[in-house]
Formats: C-alpha cells, structure tokens, sequence
C-alpha cells in the first residue's frame, strides 16, 4: 500500500545500526509495509501496534475511495473528509511541491510518536529513516549516506530544547521510495516530521549530480517550517540552518 525506505520485512536496515539506545528501551513494530523503530523510556509495544494499525487504517481507507492520493506526484488540496493524518499530508504537499504520500513516513512516525508521549517522557520513533522524537536527555543522531564516505562519519547533535523534533532523510541512491533525484542523503530538520519529509523528498529530487547541492540547499531555505538541512552527493556536503553537525 505505502512507498517504502526499507528493505525486505526479514532484514533490519543497515542505518539502524547507528541508532544506539543508550539509556532507552528499544523495539521494532510491523504492520504490513510500516516498519518503526521505537526508542522509549517505557516498553510500549501493544500502545505502538495500537497506533500503528489505527494511522495506517485512517490512510488506507482514504486511498479506498479516494486512489488519487496514493497516487499523485503532485500536491492534492485537503478536504473536509479527510482524517487527521491525511489533511496534514495533503497540507505539506501544498506547501512543498511533492505528492502527499512524498510525507506518509514522517506522518506515521509522528502521529504514533506524539500518542505514546501520552505515556511516556521520551520517545523517538524511526520509520524508513524518517525521525520524530521527543527527549529529555542531549541524543546524537547519524546519518548514513549508502556509499558516500561521509555516511556514518558524521551526525546531528540534538538537545532537548530542539524537541518535539522531526528529522527526515531522502535518498536516490539507495532504498526503495520514490525519488526522481540521485543524492545520497538529503535530510531536513522541522518541528513536524511530515513537513520534514516532505521537504527532503522535494529538496532530494532536485540533487542529481554534486553541482546540485546548491539549488538543493537554496529550495530548502524557501520552504517555511523548515528549522535546517543538509545534502550529501559522493564526497561532497551542503549543509544550512539550525545545525550542531559532530563525528558520527
């Protein structure tokens, strides 16, 4: 049903082993094509599957009678029928350029994320290398690149105070979404995950060589919402905004 950044169900994405838990409890939830990493200061597997398969049925059954969304390329305006999940997806499309399912991991990641904080005081969640997080504690996040050198060599330095926080990666060089551009990371910051996945989607379309970068970062610096961003094409990094960029 949805587009997918991993890889088959029986393997773990190679990116996740620069998520270390630390003092976290950490598991993996799967529904169908969704597959989240969840890290939490409670073990809330039953509370994410619960979420999970609610968001997922909120969107699967907006495609039933409305297959467009699922779709388009382009950007689709909201309408009253739409639930939650979907009208924020449609909203982003708008402002971003990209089609709404371009923001359906971040969608999911955040709205599973922001109901287990209902329950718990930290909460990161990964779907398909898309990131929403909510911590108390400073965390370091890494950002691979497939075969670029600078994939694992660097990360973001995150603090609490930055958070609710989403953080989203697009690439065309390695995984399975939908991406009309060859970086190999385009990543982007924002308080919402949907607007950030969206975003890197966008920005990560127009990165088909290392000459690219710049457009690449000048698109990011006109989307609203956006808090930073960086693009990784071989050897060569563009980043900008609100960014504490540390060793892997």
């Amino acid at each position: 049903m949805f587009p997918d950044k991993r890889g088959k169900e029986s393997e773990n994405p190679v990116y996740r082993n620069l998520i270390k838990p630390g003092d976290l409890f950490s598991f993996r939830v799967q529904i169908k094509e969704s597959d989240l990493f969840v890290l939490c200061d409670k073990r809330l597997i039953r509370e994410t599957e619960e979420a999970l398969l609610k968001y997922r049925q909120d969107i699967e059954r907006y495609i039933y009678y409305n297959p467009l969304f699922k779709e388009s390329f382009k950007p689709l305006p909201p309408d009253e029928g739409m639930p939650d999940i979907v009208r924020c997806m449609a909203e982003v499309s708008q402002k971003v350029g990209v089609g709404p399912m371009a923001a359906v991991a971040g969608a999911i990641a955040e709205f599973v994320g922001k109901d287990l904080l209902s329950r718990c005081k930290q909460v990161i969640v990964e779907n398909g290398g898309d990131i929403f997080m909510k911590v108390t504690k400073p965390r370091k996040v890494g950002i691979y690149a497939g075969t670029s050198p600078l994939s694992g060599k660097i990360a973001l330095h995150i603090t609490p105070e930055e958070t609710p926080l989403g953080i989203c990666c697009s690439a065309g060089t390695f995984g399975h979404s939908v991406s009309f551009g060859e970086a190999d990371a385009a990543v982007v910051l924002s308080t919402s995950a949907i607007l950030a996945d969206a975003a890197a989607t966008a920005m990560g379309n127009l990165v088909k060589e290392e000459g690219d970068i710049k457009k690449g970062i000048r698109f990011l610096k006109s989307i609203p919402g956006v808090k930073g961003g960086l693009i990784i094409k071989n050897r060569r990094m563009g980043a900008w905004g609100k960014l504490n960029i540390i060793r892997g």
